[in-house]
């Protein structure tokens, strides 16, 4: 098991956002124990950001996430032995979908219907009860991060928002408000990588064994 203290421990001005780290990690468990997938959202860095996030969850971060024994037999009988050995390779993943990776749905909101609502539509197509919506943005402000939470509540989903210090028109529609104690642009982010990182750690540990 991870030590959940190692953050706040290198970090120790993030002890003002452990509260709400702590409720975006019960949200996260829930949603994929459930069977619930992860949808991220955010701009120019934070939209980098979620591409992170989601390269942490799709596969192994700092586990190994092995498929099991009965799923690697499974696949021996049905493809054989060298077949079952490549797929031995594979890891379990946390399904986490990247919003901002959708570049030609995207330029199609932008042509079609409105700029500010890319993130919403993608939302409102995708969702489902039980989902969790991340939003990342460092004011906190972005309108298109803002309208796919408000998407999310309506579709039943849960919303974790990663911001600066701020409360914000996003934080404001978060289940799980992490806000960190800066709130320089580039600062937020430098403290965004840590807390995501410490939230795919923990969700990992908690899901998988290896």
């Amino acid at each position: 098991m991870y030590d959940k203290e190692w953050i706040f421990q290198r970090y120790p001005a993030l002890a003002s956002c452990r509260e709400d780290m702590e409720k975006a990690l019960q949200i996260l468990l829930t949603c994929v124990k459930n069977g619930g997938k992860i949808l991220l959202c955010g701009n120019g860095g934070s939209a980098a950001d979620c591409d992170h996030i989601a390269g942490e969850l799709l596969k192994g971060f700092l586990k190994k996430r092995p498929l099991d024994a009965k799923t690697l037999q499974a696949w021996e009988d049905r493809y054989g032995k060298e077949d079952a050995q490549m797929a031995a390779k594979l890891q379990n993943g946390i399904c986490a979908i990247n919003l901002p990776g959708f570049a030609a749905p995207i330029s199609a909101v932008i042509n079609d219907t409105d700029p500010q609502l890319v993130y919403a539509q993608l939302v409102w197509a995708m969702a489902r009860p039980g989902d969790v919506l991340i939003g990342l943005s460092t004011s906190g402000g972005a309108k298109n991060v803002k309208y796919a939470a408000q998407a999310a509540k309506e579709k039943g989903m849960q919303v974790i928002s990663l911001t600066g210090q701020k409360e914000s028109p996003l934080s404001h529609l978060a289940d799980a408000a992490i806000r960190v104690p800066v709130q320089e642009t580039y600062m937020v982010q430098e403290y965004h990588l840590p807390v995501y990182h410490w939230l795919c750690a923990m969700v990992e540990d908690g899901l998988f064994e290896q």
